[in-house]
């Protein structure tokens, strides 16, 4: 007797069930037939991924009883659900008579007709549990990726160290899945999907235009059928005849709404999901982002960014020092940079410990600030300190702030000894007060204000990740570069060539006179 196709035995359970099927679940049912080896369905949070999930296992055992199935969710008791749920689909379906379960508990468990004696038919355990000596021909992570394992950048290496080792357990030819919504900018999903893999990602909605300031018309190129006033507690639906009227192409609104309004159509499943109850689901989101990553599915931390790096201006270009009429001009493109501050928070240069990081914020006459090197230094105090003398005598520094809390207690002797000739003096500090407050003073009036500006080479390092990571009153978060760059924003700032004399005699400190900066940074 033939074999039915996934789409048909998911349609008689959905029959014995009395569920009325959605149209996109025989889509994803089509898709998870013909997937490839390497695979990635991601869906809005309720619309049943889980539950296509416990049929398609059933049906693969149906097809072939020789199926070994390691389904991993983000712990033992997420990935005992779809275990039980599969057992459930076996017993109760019309076509697996044959293959019902005969022996095992939750998490292992085998079929009728199975001829594996070691492994079991399905294998179900949490992501973060020991699985190495298992074998699979199909491994599945259903919602893997969770707040609670990817909180900061050590715990999602531990999670992509934990997924890595499902690479020596599939048995040859066997295939891979990822199920489920992101929930950070540095999305496990993002990494699959740039591996190549076959991907099915259904939004719950189809069309979207976000806009962020209010106003009293809006240009959307569509009808809306959703839309949305605000986030969480504050959000409010608005309708078409009651809130505003559309035509054209253009939303007018009966009252001008107070912040973010967004408008969607095309929704993926309008029979469950109607605006009252989209209304629900958008009040309880905290943040934009929580509502981005786990309903459009885009890869955003789902908390508050509350430094937002993308607030921060972006250039590429050094430090241009040039002569004119006696005295020495630094400048950054057509942008005069009279003040630098630089500041190290020390550490003891360990790879696996905190960073020792120096930040070097320069400033041009309007108060813009340019965070212009945020250099992590390793190895011992006098390989930290002669990394540092490259930096001042590249920069042409005049002074090095120096926290001397902890272990940096001993540096500036060092740093001082190290920096002899150079013409650039130490300061010592003593940072005090809560460390949060701190850097929240230092970071959130420069974003905000547009005034701060980030060296290319200082975005694409660890700075920018700890920025997007950063949440408040969070302990042992990593930090050490946002750290250091608010002791930098926040000391006194020096005027560049201060104590500096090339050999010729000419000081850096620069004229006076009226400049205006170079449209080059938009400034």
């Amino acid at each position: 007797m033939s074999k039915v196709s996934f789409p048909v035995f998911y349609h008689l359970w959905a029959e014995k069930q009395g569920w009325t099927v959605p149209d996109f679940h025989y889509v994803v049912c089509d898709w998870l037939e013909n997937k490839g080896r390497l695979s990635l369905l991601m869906m809005p949070r309720g619309h049943a991924k889980s539950s296509i999930l416990d049929v398609y296992n059933a049906w693969k055992f149906y097809i072939n009883p020789d199926e070994q199935i390691l389904h991993q969710g983000s712990t033992d008791p997420d990935a005992y659900k779809v275990s039980r749920g599969t057992e459930r689909v076996l017993e109760a379906h019309p076509l697996t008579a044959e293959c019902k379960k005969v022996r095992g508990e939750t998490q292992r468990w085998w079929v009728k007709g199975s001829k594996d004696v070691r492994y079991g038919s399905m294998y179900a355990r949490g992501v973060m549990s020991t699985v190495t000596g298992h074998r699979a021909t199909e491994i599945q992570n259903d919602d893997v990726e969770v707040p609670m394992n990817i909180s900061t950048p050590d715990a999602r290496e531990k999670l992509r160290y934990r997924l890595s080792e499902q690479t020596h357990i599939l048995i040859p030819g066997g295939s891979k899945l990822f199920v489920g919504t992101p929930h950070t900018h540095d999305s496990l999903y993002t990494d699959v999907h740039n591996m190549g893999a076959d991907c099915l990602i259904l939004t719950a909605f189809q069309k979207e235009r976000r806009f962020d300031e209010p106003a009293t018309e809006y240009h959307v190129s569509f009808r809306p059928e959703y839309a949305f006033a605000g986030i969480g507690a504050a959000c409010s639906v608005l309708r078409e005849g009651e809130h505003y009227d559309y035509a054209d192409g253009v939303v007018t609104m009966h009252k001008r709404p107070d912040g973010m309004v967004d408008f969607y159509a095309d929704a993926l499943w309008p029979e469950r999901f109607t605006p009252d109850v989209m209304e629900e689901r958008r009040k309880e989101c905290r943040t934009i982002n929580e509502w981005d990553s786990q309903y459009m599915l885009r890869a955003k931390p789902i908390h508050d960014i509350r430094l937002d790096p993308d607030k921060a201006n972006v250039y590429d270009c050094e430090i241009d020092y040039t002569e004119r009429n006696g005295s020495l001009v630094a400048a950054l493109g057509n942008t005069r940079i009279s003040y630098v501050r630089a500041y190290w928070d020390v550490a003891q240069g360990k790879l696996d410990g905190d960073a020792s990081v120096l930040s070097v914020v320069l400033q041009d006459e309007a108060g813009h600030l340019y965070w212009h090197e945020a250099a992590g230094l390793v190895g011992g105090i006098d390989e930290q300190c002669a990394e540092i003398r490259r930096i001042v005598d590249r920069l042409h520094l005049p002074n090095v702030t120096v926290e001397t809390n902890g272990v940096g207690a001993f540096a500036p002797a060092f740093l001082r000894k190290a920096l002899a000739g150079s013409g650039c003096s130490v300061t010592e500090h003593k940072a005090t007060g809560n460390k949060d407050e701190r850097i929240l003073s230092a970071f959130e009036t420069p974003l905000s204000g547009g005034i701060l500006w980030a060296h290319a080479r200082v975005a694409e390092g660890p700075a920018f990740p700890q920025m997007r990571d950063w949440i408040p009153g969070v302990k042992n978060q990593p930090d050490d570069y946002l750290d250091s760059a608010a002791g930098a924003i926040l000391c006194t700032p020096v005027r560049i060539g201060t104590g500096y004399v090339k050999a010729s005699g000419a000081s850096w400190m620069p004229s006076g006179g009226t400049f205006t900066l170079g449209s080059e940074f938009g400034v």
